[in-house]
């Protein structure tokens, strides 16, 4: 499983598991966010590093990047680079 379907497990079970889902938003408010992240992960069994959790966004966004006239430089630029870390605490904040 890559990091964007580890990610993507772990939000419905977060989702779906209250005392998960407030340790993860809680993560936001530590001295280092993206590290406490990847702990509560790790914790959870999901082998997630924060280079793990950057090259997911970067590979996403130049993929995206790619399909886009070629990914040429007269590509168009995208204005959502969709960052995984962030994706993941969208989903779990609309979902009240």
């Amino acid at each position: 499983m890559n990091t964007i379907e580890q990610l993507d497990e772990l939000q419905k079970k977060a989702i779906h598991t209250p005392e998960l889902k407030n340790r993860f938003l809680a993560s936001k408010k530590a001295e280092d966010p993206l590290g406490e992240f990847c702990l509560i992960c790790q914790q959870e069994g999901y082998d997630i590093y924060p280079m793990d959790i950057i090259q997911a966004g970067d590979e996403f966004y130049a993929t995206m990047k790619r399909s886009t006239n070629g990914g040429g430089e007269n590509s168009p630029v995208l204005t959502c680079e969709d960052d995984a870390y962030e994706l993941f605490f969208a989903g779990l904040e609309t979902d009240n």
